[in-house]
Formats: C-alpha cells, structure tokens, sequence
C-alpha cells in the first residue's frame, strides 16, 4: 500500500491534471509513481520539465536507461528497476547488459567509463578526478557528462519517491490507473 495517495485525472489536484493528460496521450495508462507525483503539483511539472528536457540532449537512450538502472539498483527501487529493464530491452539492450548496468557495469568500454564515473558521484559523492579522465578519454564530452549526471539526479529524485512512498510496482494488487484520455 503507497503511503502517499495515488491520484488519478479525478483526484488530482486541478494543477496537475494537464500533465496528467499529457502523460496519459501517450500510452493511455498512468504509472503509480506519476499519480502519487500528481500530489504535489510544482513537484510534477518540474518532474516533467526536467524529464522532456534530458529526451532531448546527446545521451542516446540505451545510455539512458543503464543510467536509470543504475540508480534504481542502488536505491532499491522495485518500480524503478521493473520499468527501466524493460524500456532498456526496448532501446535494444541484451539481457546481460541490463543486468551489468543494475551493477553500474557494462561490456561496452565507453559505457563502463560513465558508470564507472557515476557510480563515484553517487557513493562517494565526488568523484575522483582519474574517473572524470577516464569517461573523456572514453569518449564522453563535457556537455554529455553534465547530461548524464542530471540524469542521475532525476532518477534519484525517482527512485526516492518510490522508494519513501512504498509506491507499488506498476500492475501490483494496488492497481496501475488506467485513465481515458481527456
């Protein structure tokens, strides 16, 4: 059971609703963790601001979703890691590059170089300067960096709601909303 309430188009707070339609065009079914999101209006347009805008930097998206796993693993986060392994698998990753992503790894050297480097901001907090050396020499520009750790921060940010809220995984026993679009 979520300890924070699971809104849907009827319960939401009226500010939330138009990104609640917005997320609902696409695929017709609200996840658990945007219909708690919904509860804090400010919370939810920043939430989809920072995510329409990360859709459209330089990380390509298979990037993105080792990220995701990543961070989803190191916070526990059930949802986080369900959600992302299979969008992970759609963006074309093979199963065992999900499963080195969920350990901040993967085969691929230019990719271990980031999560290398991520993995130090996130357990250490600062990542040393040899790990910053070492993702540029894999490849990694600056601008793709700073794009990598706000993807870091967004799902933290994610992973933290999941996980303080005991937000259940979509299609649980606590049901996903599905909405009609309005």
């Amino acid at each position: 059971m979520s300890r924070f309430q699971i809104h849907d188009e009827l319960t939401a707070p009226e500010r939330s609703a138009p990104v609640l339609r917005g997320a609902l065009s696409g695929g017709g079914q609200l996840p658990n963790f945007l219909g708690v999101l919904a509860g804090s209006p400010a919370a939810l347009r920043a939430y989809a601001r920072f995510r329409g805008e990360l859709r459209h930097g330089k990380l390509p998206l298979p990037t993105l979703e080792r990220i995701a796993l990543a961070v989803a693993e190191h916070y526990g986060s059930e949802q986080g890691i369900l959600m992302h392994a299979r969008a992970a698998r759609g963006a074309g990753l093979a199963l065992d590059e999900v499963a080195l992503a969920r350990k901040f790894s993967s085969k691929e050297p230019r990719e271990a170089a980031l999560l290398r480097y991520l993995q130090a901001l996130i357990v250490d907090g600062r990542p040393p300067m040899h790990l910053h050396e070492e993702a540029h020499e894999a490849g990694w520009d600056d601008e793709q960096l700073l794009e990598a750790i706000a993807a870091v921060a967004l799902e933290s940010f994610t992973a933290m709601v999941n996980v303080a809220g005991e937000v259940p995984v979509d299609g649980s026993s606590e049901e996903s909303r599905t909405l009609k679009a309005a």
